[in-house]
């Protein structure tokens, strides 16, 4: 028995040394699609679990009815969960604003918290979504403010401040410290989460524009800072950035008529091989009111086209990243 126990430890250090082993088999849990490029939009091969914290707007978002992004996501091999009102310990599902962030990923009870939300399997909207749980805990966390963080105060040339100095801290969009600069701090402490957890996959789903132009610069520049200038530097390949707010400042002549495919309007989309983020074709207000500042439907179905590549394209560059997963097998030596 010793000498078989000794040959298995040298056959399995031999394969680890040449990074071949006897037999190869990539665990189950990082499915893969088979394009090897540097852009790859096809969808992953098996089911990944997501979660997505939102409120109302979110929830019209993945409705069937309305944006139909449950479908799409269901369609592209995701299994979606969501939060909503009242989710989680101390409700913390009720306080999705910019300063809430921190609260969620950096405060005293992140730990809680964020332990909640990779558990979490249920759904807390109506949509559509794969029948079979394929188990485990969620691969991919998807957040989204409402459309009241657009309302950002200050100038964004306004310094940004260390996050021990940051007012915005737990704070809601209703707050005086509601502004560009504190919100980029924000932002950029929660990068010491993230980078903390590499085997998972985070999306910042950008506030929805407002109708009222008063800030409507503001958050033009911050949304631009997301995804221009947040990640420079950092990294990994664990976070990225859809712009939802820049979606839905241009439409096909109304509320009701979408600009999806329209080689003018603002986008950011996959097309030509590229990822494009077009901010020059419309305005910096929303593009889709409703009578309030929930997007029509049309507004949400064109974010929802255009998303779903593009996560098809963070999930594969992310798996890409993380590199191969083998299991090494060793065949016993009959005695």
């Amino acid at each position: 028995m010793k000498r078989i126990s000794l040959l298995v430890i040298c056959f399995a250090i031999l394969a680890s040394l040449a990074c071949v082993s006897p037999t190869q088999a990539r665990l189950p849990d990082a499915p893969r699609s088979h394009v090897s490029s540097a852009i790859n939009p096809n969808p992953p091969t098996a089911p990944v679990k997501l979660i997505f914290v939102h409120h109302s707007t979110g929830e019209a978002w993945l409705a069937d009815e309305h944006g139909q992004l449950g479908i799409s996501l269901m369609n592209n091999n995701y299994f979606v969960s969501d939060t909503n009102y009242g989710w989680g310990s101390d409700s913390i599902g009720s306080t999705t604003d910019i300063g809430d962030w921190y609260t969620w990923y950096r405060g005293p009870k992140s730990a809680v918290y964020t332990a909640e939300l990779l558990a979490e399997s249920g759904q807390h909207a109506s949509y559509t979504r794969l029948a079979s749980d394929p188990g485990g805990p969620n691969q991919i966390v998807m957040f989204k403010s409402c459309f009241p963080n657009s309302a950002l105060q200050g100038s964004p040339a306004d310094p940004t401040p260390a996050i021990a100095d940051n007012p915005l801290r737990g704070q809601g969009a209703g707050s005086a410290d509601h502004t560009v600069a504190n919100a980029r701090g924000i932002y950029i402490d929660l990068l010491e989460f993230f980078r903390t957890r590499p085997d998972k996959l985070f999306i910042v789903i950008t506030a929805p524009p407002l109708s009222d132009g008063t800030y409507a610069d503001n958050a033009r520049a911050f949304n631009n800072w997301l995804v221009d200038e947040w990640l420079a530097g950092y990294p990994y390949q664990n976070v990225a950035v859809f712009d939802f707010y820049t979606v839905l400042t241009s439409n096909g002549g109304g509320p009701d008529t979408n600009d999806l495919n329209a080689a003018g309007g603002n986008h950011h989309r996959y097309a030509g091989g590229a990822i494009q983020h077009l901010t020059n074709g419309g305005s910096n207000t929303l593009a889709y009111p409703t009578g309030d500042d929930h997007p029509s439907a049309a507004g949400d179905r064109k974010a929802s086209a255009e998303f779903v590549t593009l996560l098809n394209i963070f999930y594969n560059r992310w798996q890409a990243a993380q590199g191969p997963k083998f299991a090494v097998f060793v065949p016993l030596l009959a005695h």
